[in-house]
């Protein structure tokens, strides 16, 4: 349930245009609804300021074009994380009118997304082969309102290339480092920042990189102070969780 519709039908009430039972009744079926195999949750923008987020990988296209219909139907916009460029291809067609795909980030914006107006939140990568997680997290944090630098290759094989992006990060409210290999870069801005560093480790990186395993637990382990750490891949959690420390500050 949008805020708009919420406010309608509490003011319907007040003026004695609809009963309290009649208001019970809505608001009783409206806090999800069932679908054929999946079961979307419509309050939850009104918990926590963002409707549901789809994860589409392994979904169906008759389960994608279903939930992003049912949740389109209820809110401004709606997103989709880890969407495959031939899923999209395949399913555009079905979809509601108003939407945006974003490729390399495999992200769908279903709706009108507010426009970015908080700011900043600043997107760092050690490497140009971390760039499609740091996207995501990128793309996610400019549809939730924020407003969203991006700075790639700057790991620590050439430390000295931090020079050019230390403005960038006194101008920043929040910045998400995004790293493979070794994972070392988040430890070094976190020394660096005076605001909070959300690392990302991937799974780029040779054998004994374990698939990510190897960044996690460096980042994990950071001696520098401020430096929080998301799951490997995790673009996705790294730009909400900027977007909800943006929103506070």
């Amino acid at each position: 349930m949008k805020k708009d519709s919420l406010t309608a039908l509490l003011r319907g009430y007040r003026a004695g245009k609809m009963s309290l039972r009649q208001v019970r009744d809505r608001l009783a079926v409206t806090p999800y609804q069932q679908l054929a195999e999946s079961t979307v949750d419509l309050h939850r923008e009104l918990r926590t300021g963002v409707p549901e987020v789809v994860f589409c990988e392994r979904k169906t296209d008759d389960q994608l074009v279903e939930v992003f219909c049912a949740l389109g139907r209820a809110h401004r916009f709606v997103l989709g994380t880890r969407l495959d460029a031939a899923v999209y291809a395949r399913v555009q067609r079905r979809l509601p009118e108003r939407h945006r795909f974003y490729e390399r980030a495999r992200i769908l914006c279903v709706g009108n997304p507010p426009r970015p107006s908080r700011g900043n939140v600043l997107v760092l990568t050690a490497g140009s082969t971390d760039i499609p997680v740091a996207e995501e997290a990128a793309v996610v944090c400019e549809l939730l309102g924020n407003r969203v630098e991006r700075c790639c290759d700057v790991g620590v094989a050439g430390i000295h290339r931090l020079n050019t992006v230390i403005p960038k990060m006194r101008r920043a409210r929040v910045i998400v480092v995004v790293a493979g290999m070794d994972g070392a870069l988040p430890s070094v801005i976190g020394g660096l920042s005076r605001v909070p560093v959300i690392a990302v480790p991937t799974s780029v990186g040779y054998g004994a990189s374990f698939r990510g395993i190897a960044p996690l637990l460096t980042m994990l382990n950071a001696c520098a102070p401020g430096v929080t750490v998301v799951n490997i891949d995790n673009g996705f959690n790294a730009g909400y969780i900027a977007s909800l420390i943006n929103r506070r500050c």
